[in-house]
């Protein structure tokens, strides 16, 4: 890893294929789609495509149930399409990366089937399954993610099943070398097809604790345990088991053979830095990438955010190298999360994501600053937002349909067609903001040409600057400098020479820093000294 790769160098990009482009006019989005969308993609500058779930599914967690890994969901398209994706991107010198869900499966899945029907099936084992416990109870006291038990009773054998999110995902058994040498055999089929690498879902919990013991109550004052206090209790021996550290330098060894070596990057849901790091092994024997929530979960804050990239900095392996994002498919979009509707604070967003060290990842209509939508209770079709023990909205608003235009259908499925879920805010949209010299989408489009362009801004270590309270400011290698204002009221920024090569105002380009730097509420510049 202390090497260059693609994946250090390069930006990527998250896709939702039901929401991105819809190539057959049924309202669903599809892999002919995104196709036909590569060159939006490729003018962006994006080196790395990772593509939400495409393996068949019954949908109820759209996807994330998986009912054979190793096909495409005919809603998206074939086999066929998918290789022809893989390739037409090829060609544009992009990458592409599945989304592996190896924590569960659907119930409909044909080892689930088998597995439910005797207790003596051959996949018995391949499932975490318990008798009740006294009366009736669940074998333990985990909580399901979704709500209730994390326990289904299955009437067939007597027993109970494991699922750490819905009752429709039933959980593997990682304990199992089957189960284990089964996704080797998977990542290898796939890397047959030239995909580049996987996002991993669950990849701090795939392994639970062997002897299924009780989950620690929240308590009362202490700052790790306030993230679980909601679910009431804090999922010590259901998720982050250190056992699964074993995998992952496993799958590293199936893609060493390889070349060039496929790039695993971790949904790591863990809240301090120091357990982050170790996700990364020695630096070059787990995962490449893991995703740094502790950050995506912070305010919009110099105070908050500066310390978590310091704390990075510090605690990763030597040849580790961090990964950067705002926005996923379980979140509220950042536009709408940091940016609060102010497009001030989107552009100072987008600014920060692609000047720090590490991979940034963009997700589909960040870089038109795509706000969270609002889906009407009837349209609904998120299990989190379907609940009806609590009131939250779901996740389905940060999943809604590209707007490539403004004209019926977006561009994104045929005129009068509904989309399968409703489209946000049409008056942003690409095809205005590729209009626009001085849009968002531009912004975006030069601050990856220029971190491409520039060893500096890909490749520099991060040296933090001083800068006033309310603002933060860093250099990238010997000559790149960042000056971001995360405030209501303008600073002066001191010690910076040189032009600025881009800011977040676009009338500032090309301005001389004769020793600092004034920037108003919210305005940020990257200057080469």
């Amino acid at each position: 890893m202390a090497a260059r790769a693609w994946w250090r160098d390069g930006v990527l990009y998250q896709l939702y294929p039901r929401s991105y482009a819809d190539s057959d006019g049924d309202g669903t989005g599809d892999l002919r789609g995104i196709i036909d969308h590569l060159d939006h993609i490729a003018w962006l500058g994006i080196d790395g495509l990772w593509l939400n779930p495409t393996f068949p599914s019954p949908n109820a967690d759209w996807g994330f149930d998986v009912a054979d890994y190793r096909d495409v969901h005919p809603d998206l398209g074939t086999l066929a399409d998918l290789e022809d994706l893989i390739s037409a991107a090829g060609e544009r010198g992009i990458r592409v990366l599945l989304d592996l869900v190896p924590n569960h499966t659907s119930d409909e899945h044909p080892w689930f089937v088998e597995a439910r029907g005797d207790r003596a099936a051959p996949r018995r084992d391949w499932y975490v399954w318990r008798d009740p416990g006294p009366g009736g109870a669940p074998p333990n006291n985990w909580l399901s993610i979704f709500g209730g038990p994390a326990w289904e009773p299955d009437g067939a054998t007597g027993q109970s099943y494991l699922h750490m999110f819905h009752p429709k995902q039933p959980d593997l058994n990682w304990w199992n070398d089957e189960v284990r040498a089964e996704f080797e055999a998977i990542l290898d089929f796939w890397y047959d097809r030239g995909v580049a690498g996987f996002r991993i879902d669950v990849a701090h919990g795939i392994v639970k604790d062997r002897d299924l013991r009780d989950n620690p109550p929240v308590r009362t004052g202490n700052g790790d345990h306030e993230h679980y206090r909601e679910l009431g209790q804090v999922p010590e021996f259901s998720m982050g088991r250190p056992e699964v550290h074993e995998i992952f330098r496993r799958w590293r060894e199936v893609g060493a053979r390889r070349d060039p070596d496929p790039v695993l990057l971790g949904e790591t849901l863990v809240h301090d830095l120091e357990t982050l790091a170790t996700f990364y092994g020695t630096g070059d024997d787990e995962l490449q990438l893991a995703f740094n929530f502790p950050f995506f979960d912070a305010p919009f804050e110099a105070a908050a955010l500066e310390p978590i990239v310091a704390e990075i900095e510090r605690v990763l392996p030597g040849d580790a190298w961090p990964m950067w994002t705002a926005s996923n498919h379980d979140a509220v979009r950042f536009p709408t999360r940091w940016g609060e509707g102010d497009e001030r604070r989107t552009r100072l967003a987008l600014m920060l994501l692609l000047t720090l060290r590490g991979t940034p990842v963009l997700y589909y209509g960040d870089e038109i600053g795509m706000q969270a939508a609002d889906v009407p209770a009837d349209r609904v079709l998120d299990p989190a937002g379907l609940r009806r023990d609590r009131d939250e909205p779901g996740r389905d608003g940060a999943r809604t349909p590209m707007p490539w235009t403004a004209g019926p259908g977006a561009g994104f499925t045929a005129a009068g067609v509904e989309p399968w879920l409703p489209f946000g805010d049409l008056a942003v949209n690409v095809a205005a903001q590729r209009a626009d010299p001085g849009s968002v989408l531009h912004l975006v489009r030069d601050l990856i040409a220029l971190r491409r362009a520039d060893d500096a801004l890909h490749a520099g270590p991060y040296t933090r600057l001083d800068a006033p309270d309310g603002a933060w400011a860093y250099r990238r290698g010997e000559r790149a400098a960042v000056a971001l204002n995360l405030s209501d009221a303008g600073v002066v920024v001191p010690g910076l020479t040189g032009r600025v090569e881009i800011g977040t105002d676009r009338a500032r380009d090309g301005d001389a820093l004769e020793g600092a730097v004034a920037l108003g509420p919210w305005e940020g510049i990257v200057a080469i000294t």
